[in-house]
C-alpha cells in the first residue's frame, strides 16, 4: 500500500475527508507523521521478511573500518559471511577488537570478527578483525527497517493493517474522544492485529518452529 492510501485509510476512520496529496492540509500532514510513527513501531516488533537484505562489503588491504551501505542504524537479525573464504564472521564486543588493535601487534589476515563502530550520518560502520590483508567479499545479512515514507507514492513494505490501526489509535489520542471508538480500544485492536500478522509470518519459516530452553 502506498503512503497516500495509508493516510486516507486513517482519515476515513476518523470520519475526515480524504486528500489528493498528503501535504494538502495540516491535518493530513499530521496523520502522515502518525503513519510513519506506526511504521517504525511495527518494524520494531518483528524481523519481517520484507525487510531482509544482503549487503556486500568488499574489503581493502590495511583497512579495518567500513560503511555498510544501506544498513541504516536500526538493523537487526544480523549474520555475516565471508563468501571469499566461505567462512562465518562472528560478532564480538567493539572493546575486544579495540584492545587487540591497541594492546598488541596489529594482526592482518582473513577477517574473522566484526563489531559495529560508528555511523556516517546515513549508515552504520563496522570494524573488522584481523585487519583484512586482501579484497574479501563479506555479506551482511540483516533486517533493515525502511526509511520514513515521504512521497505520496512511497510503498510500505511491512503489513499495512497494523500500521493503519496504530496510526488511527495515535490520532484518536491527539484529537480526544469524540463519540467514536476510544483510543484505548483502538490500541487493543492494533495489538491484536499485529499479533495476528506476526503469527502468520512466523508460520512461513521453519526456524521459528525450533525452540531452545535458555
Amino acid at each position: 500500500m502506498i503512503y497516500l492510501d495509508l493516510v486516507n485509510e486513517v482519515l476515513q476512520r476518523l470520519r475526515e475527508n480524504t486528500v489528493a496529496s498528503i501535504p494538502q492540509n495540516k491535518y493530513s500532514k499530521l496523520i502522515g507523521l502518525y503513519v510513519n510513527d506506526a511504521k517504525r513501531t511495527v518494524e520494531n516488533a518483528w524481523n519481517w521478511d520484507a525487510l531482509a537484505v544482503s549487503t556486500p562489503v568488499i574489503t581493502t588491504p590495511g583497512t579495518s573500518n567500513y560503511v555498510v551501505t544501506g544498513s541504516g542504524r536500526r538493523q537487526s537479525n544480523i549474520s555475516v559471511n565471508d563468501t571469499s573464504n566461505q567462512a562465518y564472521i562472528s560478532n564480538v564486543p567493539y572493546k575486544w577488537i579495540q584492545d587487540q588493535q591497541q594492546l598488541s601487534t596489529v594482526q592482518s589476515g582473513n577477517p574473522c570478527y566484526y563489531a559495529w563502530n560508528g555511523f556516517d550520518g546515513t549508515d552504520s560502520k563496522v570494524e573488522l578483525f584481523p585487519t583484512p590483508n586482501g579484497a574479501y567479499t563479506l555479506m551482511f545479512n540483516m533486517t533493515v527497517p525502511q526509511v520514513d515514507l515521504s512521497a505520496d507514492g512511497d510503498v510500505l513494505l511491512v503489513p499495512s493493517e497494523p500500521v493503519i490501526a496504530y496510526a488511527y489509535a495515535r490520532a484518536l489520542v491527539e484529537r480526544g474522544e469524540d463519540g467514536g471508538m476510544q483510543s484505548s480500544e483502538a490500541y487493543n485492536i492494533y495489538k491484536a492485529v499485529l499479533a495476528d500478522y506476526i503469527a502468520l509470518e512466523s508460520t512461513r519459516f521453519v526456524e521459528n518452529e525450533c525452540w531452545v530452553a535458555n
